[in-house]
């Protein structure tokens, strides 16, 4: 066993970081009128140097710029594709943790005119990234997945006049990440991360219901997501890595979704072509193991053993025994480690301490060095 040097690697964590209180400070103050949009800048990319050296120095050998740039993981990717917008309908998404239940309010989209995109969409953020990390560390880019586009309104946000046909949205939709795919490569990056949440919600039958009382096909819609990603990245350049991270929401240490992995897995882990998948597996609601038989050769799983939802830290004999359990299912060779989640899905962040965050990466670093060398 042998410590990896191409994504997705031993030790990895899934991009978003903690904001530090500087940044968040910066944040009101632009909100305000009180600095500019370059004053803000130049503060995100002094906290994203410091932020990529705790990654290097924890012991990691790829780094994302802790999405410190962005208010969420996916809309501020989204609402930049041509033909989308938000509308003043509010979405609501119920969020349960271990103290109770909290709701989180955010604009709905709509789709009004052809998918397609514009910019390329991060490019000059990852540009920064890329030009900061030593050369022997992996550049990291997360992005949300064509799924997000559609799970978060269904066919009612997309307007008939425009996409009479679904189709055609599917591959509008499907072009415009293709020419994201193919644009970021151009930039050099060499990890992309599709985050989704959809495949991970669709394991859970209260989810599945939700989606069928809005008129959508919820038994089957994996099946199209699947699809439609695998069209997305189809063409992507050799030395691009593209990986998937699937979790069960993540707001402020709290959770929307629950259940294992087993109605997608055999389609999601056999057809989707991506080289590795981000699995959330750091508590009993994340299910077993047992879908992990699904993953065909070639493929990697990263084990979200370790949680980002509270500052515990795990002990390594308990992440090496779960590893353990899962290689009774795919090799330990196509295992890797990571958290379960980010540690800031949204600019808020869960509820835990700088410090906790990166004793937590530390460990998965030295974890993963024990057991792959």
């Amino acid at each position: 066993m042998t410590l990896r040097d191409i994504p997705p690697f031993r030790a990895d964590h899934v991009g978003s970081l903690l904001r530090p209180p500087v940044l968040l400070k910066a944040r009101e103050q632009k909100a305000a009128g009180e600095i500019s949009a370059d004053e803000l800048r130049a503060i995100e990319d002094d906290a994203i140097r410091d932020v990529i050296r705790m990654q290097r120095d924890v012991g990691l050998r790829s780094a994302t710029d802790g999405e410190f740039r962005r208010t969420s993981w996916h809309m501020d990717f989204i609402y930049r594709l041509g033909g989308i917008r938000p509308t003043d309908e509010k979405i609501q998404v119920h969020f349960r943790n271990e103290q109770g239940e909290l709701d989180f309010e955010s604009a709905a989209l709509a789709i009004d005119a052809p998918v397609r995109l514009i910019e390329t969409i991060f490019g000059d953020d990852f540009a920064f990234l890329a030009n900061e990390v030593d050369d022997d560390i992996t550049a990291k880019l997360t992005i949300p997945s064509p799924s997000m586009v559609h799970y978060r309104g269904g066919r009612a946000a997309i307007d008939p006049k425009v996409y009479p046909d679904e189709e055609r949205f599917w591959a509008d939709l499907s072009a415009a990440y293709a020419e994201q795919v193919r644009r970021v490569a151009d930039l050099g990056c060499r990890y992309l991360q599709l985050d989704d949440t959809s495949l991970a919600y669709l394991n859970d039958p209260a989810q599945r219901q939700l989606l069928n009382e809005r008129g959508d096909d919820a038994e089957h819609q994996h099946l199209r997501y699947i699809r439609q990603i695998n069209a997305a990245i189809a063409d992507r350049p050799a030395g691009l890595a593209v990986t998937t991270h699937m979790c069960r929401g993540n707001f402020r240490s709290s959770w929307a979704a629950q259940g294992g992995y087993d109605f997608v897995a055999e389609a999601l882990f056999s057809e989707l072509a991506v080289d590795g998948f981000f699995l959330e597996y750091d508590d009993d609601r994340s299910g077993g193991f047992a879908p992990l038989r699904f993953v065909p050769p070639g493929k990697l799983v990263v084990l979200g053993l370790v949680t980002t939802k509270k500052g515990a830290l795990e002990s390594k004999d308990t992440l090496k025994r779960r590893i353990d359990e899962a290689a009774k299912y795919v090799p330990l060779d196509r295992i890797c480690l990571s958290p379960q989640c980010g540690f800031s899905s949204t600019v808020e962040g869960n509820v835990l301490t700088y410090d906790e965050e990166v004793a937590k990466l530390r460990l998965i670093a030295a974890t993963a060095e024990e057991i792959w060398g």
